[in-house]
């Protein structure tokens, strides 16, 4: 998978494929910090009764699923915010869009493929015939084939309904390798799966910040789960991309103006 720069390569490479790597977003000391926060509040979690492996997900425990990362800890926050990482979502989703999901997957040694899916497929129906979702993954550590990048079939951001994704699929498949520090965009109709990590003593750390559009249902109720002085150090642009506001997405999911300005040839 070759380089692609920041800016309007990026953008364009995104929008043809449906995917898009942007390198050293962070620098390789920045993302060992994250992953050191990230298995710290793994601790946090569990010591509190929530499960890190989900069985509907994954076929063993070797895969490492961390929720509700922006309530754990600040530098998740952070990147959730990041500029690039809502700049790429501007660039794909327009102006208005909503932040659905932000959550980890550490594919340990043993780690084994979930099931092929689209993440757009797992909040709106078909026809998808325009992109009204999208994940930006954060690589915490070098991701490549063999530790368990994830795999995704090329020219899937194309595929419309499910009778339209290949019988053949698992042959489909290529990894997105990347770089600690990397981000990987990529289009919510985009076929994909966790590769098996087939290493004997190497970790797969991603990070996973899912936006949509604003008419799509938050895979998580941030108001209901953000603690209030999280939510009350918030700037009002963060509050409104997680939902926090009391009229939610009114105005945001369509054009609303006065009818005199609609049409004011007509309207005196």
């Amino acid at each position: 998978m070759s380089n692609v720069a920041q800016g309007a390569n990026a953008r364009e490479h995104f929008k043809e494929h449906g995917w898009v790597r942007v390198p050293s977003v962070i620098s390789k000391e920045q993302s060992d910090e994250v992953l050191r926060k990230l298995w710290k509040v793994k601790e946090t979690v569990e010591a509190r009764g929530e499960d890190t492996h989900l069985a509907f997900l994954d076929p063993n425990p070797s895969n490492v699923r961390i929720f509700y990362l922006m309530e754990l800890d600040k530098i998740f926050r952070d990147l959730i915010f990041h500029p690039t990482a809502l700049d790429m979502a501007k660039t794909v989703l327009g102006g208005n869009f909503i932040i659905s999901n932000f959550t980890a997957n550490i594919a340990r040694p043993g780690a084994r493929s979930m099931a092929l899916h689209s993440d757009q497929s797992l909040v709106f129906e078909e026809p998808w015939k325009t992109v009204q979702a999208m994940n930006v993954i954060w690589c915490l550590t070098d991701v490549t084939k063999e530790n368990g990048a994830t795999l995704y079939i090329p020219g899937s951001n194309k595929i419309v309904t499910r009778d339209e994704v290949p019988k053949n699929a698992p042959e489909l498949l290529v990894p997105f390798e990347a770089k600690a520090g990397d981000i990987i965009a990529m289009d919510g109709r985009v076929w994909h799966t966790s590769g098996s990590n087939v290493t004997k003593d190497e970790d797969r750390a991603l990070l996973f910040g899912y936006y949509t559009s604003p008419h799509i249902r938050q895979q998580v109720n941030w108001t209901a789960k953000l603690p209030k002085e999280i939510q009350d150090s918030l700037d009002p642009e963060q509050k409104s991309l997680l939902g926090l506001d009391p009229v939610a997405n009114l105005g945001l999911a369509g054009e609303l103006k006065y009818l005199s300005e609609q049409y004011p040839e007509y309207v005196k």
